[in-house]
């Protein structure tokens, strides 16, 4: 048979000549030796069973069945006598048969299983007479069905796994997509908002005041720079994702992700967009997992964003607390404090935020404050054991 290697060829051949040295060495064993050597021989089959699973079946029923009815005797009490241990030798075929249904397709599991049980009630009809017979056709009907029964279970179990598999593939594929999809919003919604703004206050000063035309459209040129390398880093990050590529890639001399230590630069770029920010840190610095750090500044950067565009205030605060097992972010404003100009029918901001701080297993709240403005914050666990890491989603 195609695909049939050599070894299981010889497993084959040897199979069929212990069969015959069985039958015609020994013709004077009782049929229960037969039937025991039979199925001890069938061990033979293996290399077959696991490159030709139908090969093998036809191999077993054909030894099986020749152990049956090779062994000479006279007269047909004496052959229904003799023969009773020889159908022992069925076994091996409903293992074969068993196997056969576990590994393929419904219709050729069918038609497998139909023709071991036609020739095996055949010949038990052959050679099997009164009570004999009536025992052996119903252990051959329960051998086959326990067989195809065991098999049908292993192929659903393993469909069942292969789904799993496909499932969680897909997943982790939304995951990744998702991810991507925030870093993005989250780099460039920021930069967009602005540079927007910076280039209205251009437009409007271009002619009476150039100095601060000029100031504008410098701050213009630097965030349009720092967002082209943001982008430049997650392109080059998705195209990692070949085999090969990040050696023929290189890093290409693109900055590091950002984090915590960037948000200086990234106050001073809000304070040219017009919003002054207070930045305040309590507890000890010290270094940060890398999902932590980028997650933090992410956060603090979109909430940035949303008082840019959305809060109608000149001020904000922003408040990083250092703790031994947490990090705690916050971004309040005392601007309009409607939460409307926040939600999801705007834009996916807190949507994203939400999500960065859920895959760290920390804790988020956004909404308007009692006393004005609007709060945004989150918590996020510092120890191993609690993060998703965010490169893996």
């Amino acid at each position: 048979m195609t695909g049939t290697k050599p070894t299981a060829w010889a497993g084959g051949a040897l199979y069929l000549l212990a069969v015959g040295l069985l039958v015609g060495g020994a013709p004077r064993a009782s049929g229960t030796v037969h039937g025991v050597g039979a199925l001890l021989a069938a061990s033979l089959l293996v290399g077959v069973l696991r490159r030709a699973p139908l090969l093998a079946l036809c191999l077993a029923l054909l030894g099986a069945t020749a152990v049956v009815v090779g062994v000479p005797g006279s007269g047909r009490a004496s052959l229904s006598a003799a023969y009773q241990g020889q159908f022992l030798s069925y076994l091996a075929v409903d293992l074969v048969l068993g196997f056969v249904v576990a590994t393929r397709a419904r219709r050729t599991s069918i038609l497998a299983a139909a023709g071991s049980l036609l020739l095996q009630l055949l010949v038990i009809g052959g050679f099997s007479h009164g009570d004999n017979l009536t025992v052996n056709v119903v252990i051959a009907l329960l051998a086959t069905a326990a067989a195809c029964t065991g098999g049908l279970l292993i192929h659903e179990r393993g469909e069942h796994a292969a789904a799993l598999r496909a499932q969680e593939l897909a997943e982790a594929v939304t995951a990744e997509r998702l991810r991507i999809a925030r870093e993005l919003h989250d780099m460039v919604a920021h930069s967009i908002g602005i540079i927007a703004i910076q280039a209205g206050a251009a437009s409007q000063v271009i002619r009476t005041r150039p100095t601060e035309a000029g100031e504008a459209l410098r701050a213009i040129e630097t965030t349009s720079r720092e967002t082209l390398s943001g982008l430049r880093r997650t392109l080059t990050a998705l195209r990692r994702t070949a085999p090969g590529a990040e050696a023929a890639g290189g890093d290409g001399g693109l900055a590091p992700s950002p984090g915590l230590a960037d948000i200086d630069r990234l106050a001073a770029a809000t304070a040219d967009a017009g919003v002054r920010v207070d930045v305040r840190r309590s507890g000890r610095e010290g270094p940060l997992p890398a999902d932590v750090d980028l997650s933090a500044f992410r956060i603090v950067q979109e909430g940035l964003t949303n008082v840019v565009r959305h809060a109608g205030t000149g001020h904000c605060r922003v408040l990083i607390a250092y703790g031994d097992e947490e990090l705690t972010v916050e971004v309040v404003d005392d601007g309009r404090g409607a939460i409307g100009e926040y939600g999801a029918a705007h834009g996916f901001g807190l949507v994203g935020m939400r999500e960065r701080v859920a895959l760290l297993s920390g804790e988020f709240s956004a909404g308007p404050r009692a006393e004005g403005g609007f709060r945004v914050a989150a918590r996020l666990p510092l120890s191993d054991g609690a993060r998703v890491p965010l490169e893996a989603r």
